[in-house]
């Protein structure tokens, strides 16, 4: 059970550097095809983009289907797969571009430099010249960026939690 929580920890953190370089690589790639809907305005729910779900989760479900037996540690990185899954729904989607309408506002330093970072990158609506492309990594400059917002919003005494 602890190295399955061991496996499934590490593939969440292995997740974040998968999904940088797909991001950069493959979405802003050979697949912007699909991910420039994500990068346009728009007013429909979901986007082309969205079919990258259907990706993970497939591979989700495979470890999932597969991971018993001698694989067990499938089942444990479909775990981790699914959870940072997750946490992209919740972070990217909710909270980022709300297409749920359930945040508010935040003073949270690290959850602004999250914004910070994702909106550089939608400066951008081409292929090219787009910064930022993990999800829960963010460079140190936009921590910078986010405390100094932070300090001035609390100087003026209008945060909201």
């Amino acid at each position: 059970m602890i190295a399955g929580i061991g496996i499934m920890l590490l593939t969440f953190v292995v997740m974040e550097v998968v999904a940088w370089a797909m991001h950069k690589y493959v979405l802003h790639g050979f697949l912007w095809s699909l991910h420039k809907s994500h990068h346009v305005p728009h007013k429909h729910a979901f986007e082309r983009n969205d079919l990258f779900f259907a990706f993970y989760g497939t591979l989700a479900m495979l470890c999932f289907i597969f991971g018993h037996g001698s694989l067990w540690f499938l089942f444990w990185i479909g775990v981790g797969i699914s959870l940072y899954g997750f946490a992209y729904f919740v972070i990217h989607d909710i909270f980022i571009h709300r297409r749920i309408k359930l945040f508010r506002k935040t003073a949270n330093v690290y959850l602004k430099a999250l914004n910070m970072a994702h909106k550089v990158h939608h400066k951008t609506q081409g292929k090219e010249g787009s910064q930022s492309f993990g999800m829960l990594w963010v460079a140190p400059k936009y921590f910078r960026l986010a405390n100094q917002s932070v300090q001035k919003r609390n100087k003026r005494g209008s945060v909201h939690h």
